[in-house]
Order: structure tokens, then sequence, then C-alpha cells
């Protein structure tokens, strides 16, 4: 974000959204900004139906400023596997931040069950390797913190490539197998719901 008058405008964005959002559903909401005040008054602004706040990374000033807000609104967050440095292309480097956001969190009283880790997802037109590395690091975080949930963001995958939702699918069907508990998506794409729906048979759930 930019200055302080960009701040108060976002913030005033953010409270007509959320109020708007309340009038025609009854949905839960999360609430997403880089900035920590719009966040606020976004939770401010939903009150109970807030239910998630988007993102905490392993970089101590951004525990130290969303972690107060989450324990005070009593949400869950998004936590994304990552640091200040950015996004590690090694899976021992995404589980490294996962430690250290759970250990910030901690100071707050924030347990596990309120957590979300997005071990984050990587075009695979740009890298190949990146399918395996989400993949790998989902397993690594469902058997490490058990009691933690898992979120990514699922078009990511085919960023720049053709055929988008068909790579979509297919990776979140492998996602699902893996452990996900959550998905990032739009929900108008029917065939992403449709194998929702066959990966969860398929899984007996």
């Amino acid at each position: 974000g930019g200055g302080k008058g960009s701040t108060k405008q976002e913030i005033e964005d953010m409270k007509w959204l959320i109020s708007l959002i309340c009038e025609v559903t009854n949905k839960a909401i999360v609430v997403d900004s880089a900035n920590p005040e719009v966040i606020e008054a976004g939770l401010e602004q939903g009150k109970a139906r807030v239910a998630v706040v988007n993102s905490v990374n392993a970089e101590k000033v951004r525990l130290e400023v969303i972690g107060p807000l989450v324990a005070k609104y009593q949400v869950n967050v998004i936590a994304l596997a990552m640091d200040d440095s950015g996004i590690p292309s090694r899976v021992e480097e995404r589980i490294r931040a996962c430690d250290r956001i759970l250990e910030g969190l901690s100071h707050y009283n924030i347990s596990a069950e309120k957590i979300y880790f997005d071990p984050l997802v990587l075009p695979i037109g740009v890298d190949t390797t990146q399918g395996q590395v989400t993949l790998r690091t989902l397993e690594q975080i469902k058997a490490k913190y058990p009691k933690a949930k898992t979120v990514v963001g699922l078009s990511n995958i085919s960023y720049g490539l053709p055929q988008r939702p068909i790579i979509n699918d297919a990776f979140l069907l492998m996602l699902m197998y893996a452990g996900l508990d959550s998905v990032i998506m739009n929900p108008l794409h029917s065939s992403t719901i449709g194998s929702i729906k066959l990966g969860e048979m398929l899984l007996g759930k």
C-alpha cells in the first residue's frame, strides 16, 4: 500500500465490502489484505461473520501485527510457508517457515487448530518440479502438525499454460489425496466442484 490516504480509502472499501457481503449471504468471510489496519477494519465490521484472516508468514513483523488480531477476534489464520526472503524453492525451508509461524503464533495463545498452512503453489510452467514440492510440503505439514489445517491457491499451478481448468482439477485431486483440507478457487468452475465431489467419493469422505 501507499501512504496514509490510500490506507484510509482501503479501510473504507473494506468496511463497505463486508457490509455488502453480510446483506446478501450468511457465508463465513475471509478477510485478506497486506495492510494490518485494513484487516482490523474488516474484522471489526464483520464481527462474528469473519472466520479467517489471510495471511501471516514467518516474517517476525507480520507475525507481531497479525497475531494479536487473530487472538483478539478469535478467527482462523492462513499461514504461508515462506519468510521475508520470499518463497523457498525447497520443502525443508518451507517446513522451517511453518515451524517459525507456529512458534510465533503460540506467543498469542493461538493453537494449531486455528492455523491453515499454505504449502504454496508456484507455476509448473516456470519450474516443472513445483507440483511435487507443493505435494511433499503438504504431506509433511499434515504429518508434523496433525491438528493444523491446510489450504492452497489452486490456479497458480497452471499460470501461463493453456487448458488451465484441466491442469487445476488434476492437481486438486493429487492435493486431496495428500491431505488438503480447503482450497481457494472459483466456485463457478463446475468441473472443479465436480472434481472435489469425485475426490471425496474416492477417498471415502
